[in-house]
């Protein structure tokens, strides 16, 4: 036997005759394997807690604790139950060999031994838990491998899913701009329309349209300015602008880019806020983006000559604002998903952006504090309404 095979290996010998430990010690030492003695049960469960062997040859009779109760409790410990165990002994019946077999013994050697067939059995062992041990590292290795590639995969879809989202967030906000700009654009073109079908080359401008187009421009300017703000705060993220408000102004503030399109389309418009509600904290320009939604949602969805409605009431220290109209209604399943992104009615007359109104007028009470929702009855109307905080 080559000794560079062996040598580092570790024996326990355990047996009551010191004659029968030194004759199996010297003959395994001599042929490489380093070896150490005890000669009871107690000790050898005390010497595999100090220092684990790679194998233990173990006789069965012996005083106090035999062998086989021995391996019984090699076997019920987490630490030594896959330390391989020989049992020597001069018992040579089957019964007893089969005993050692169910306590856990891998093999069994009968006195008189011959030292071939102690190292042939011994070198098999050996073999076959190295061979173990290695499965159980490649075993290990493979699960950390499956591990890692699975944290990559989860990695990978994470980053999906966030590019999925980011992409929708720029898909929002760019939309955002489009439908919000659209209403006061409109509103602009539809006066310029009408100079531009005056006669002769010199155009007559009365001041008080020339004032409501440069406010509408500075109302546009700081739309824009609002939009790029929630952008950089990851889109809603709202930056708001608190100010004591008076709804009432607000609001006229807010119909004064809708009104060629209210005109145009005969809506009967019933103004019921009072000037002397009390003032609500909230932001201006974000507040007139959800009036002109509100509104231009109507618009959209209603025939020509329907009847607005706005109110505001005081519901304990809530505003409660509402936007109604007397037209088509809205179904209770559609109702349910209005509020979603990309949202869009079957009533719709005219294709005036992608379903972001709604969802964008959701957001902005929701980050003033506040809640919105819908009544609705298909044939009779449809209420908008939303609360804000008092100051």
């Amino acid at each position: 036997m080559s000794t560079s095979q062996t040598f580092s290996a570790d024996l326990l010998l355990v047996d009551d005759s010191p004659d029968n430990l030194r004759l199996l010690s010297l003959m395994l030492t001599e042929n490489g394997y380093k070896t150490r003695k005890v000669i009871n049960g107690e000790r050898a469960l005390q010497a595999v807690e100090v220092i684990t062997p790679d194998l233990i040859l173990l006789d069965i009779n012996m005083p106090d604790m035999n062998g086989y109760e021995v391996c019984r409790r090699l076997k019920q410990s987490d630490k030594t139950r896959d330390i391989p165990v020989i049992f020597i002994s001069a018992l040579d019946d089957v019964f007893d060999k089969v005993k050692a077999f169910q306590a856990g013994g891998v093999d069994y050697i009968t006195k008189p031994f011959q030292i071939e067939e102690v190292l042939a059995r011994v070198n098999t062992h050996l073999n076959i838990r190295k061979l173990q041990k290695q499965l159980q590292q490649q075993n290990s290795q493979l699960q950390e491998e499956i591990r890692h590639r699975l944290s990559a995969e989860e990695a990978n879809a994470q980053l999906k899913a966030l590019e999925t989202q980011l992409r929708q967030q720029l898909n929002v906000f760019l939309h955002a701009v489009s439908h919000d700009l659209r209403n006061p654009v409109i509103g602009t073109k539809m006066v310029l329309n009408n100079l531009t079908n005056q006669v002769g080359e010199t155009i007559q401008l009365p001041r008080k349209v020339l004032e409501r187009m440069q406010e509408s421009s500075e109302r546009q300017l700081g739309l824009i300015n609002s939009l790029i703000e929630t952008h950089a705060a990851e889109l809603w993220g709202l930056k708001l602008n608190y100010q004591p408000l008076e709804l009432k102004s607000l609001v006229r503030s807010a119909l004064i880019d809708l009104q060629p399109m209210l005109d145009k389309e005969e809506v009967v418009l019933r103004d019921r806020i009072s000037p002397n509600l009390p003032l609500i904290k909230a932001d201006s320009l974000h507040l007139v983006r959800v009036y002109q939604n509100l509104i231009g949602n109507a618009l959209k969805h209603n025939p020509p000559g329907f009847c607005l409605t706005l109110d505001a009431q005081i519901e304990n220290e809530w505003l409660r604002c509402t936007v109604a109209d007397n037209g088509v209604g809205i179904s209770k399943e559609q109702s349910e998903k209005i509020f979603d992104l990309y949202f869009q009615g079957s009533h719709k007359r005219q294709s005036v952006g992608l379903g972001l109104g709604l969802y964008l007028c959701q957001h902005i009470i929701q980050a003033h504090g506040g809640t919105i929702g819908v009544e609705s009855e298909l044939g009779i109307g449809t209420t908008f309404w939303f609360t804000l905080p008092l100051t």
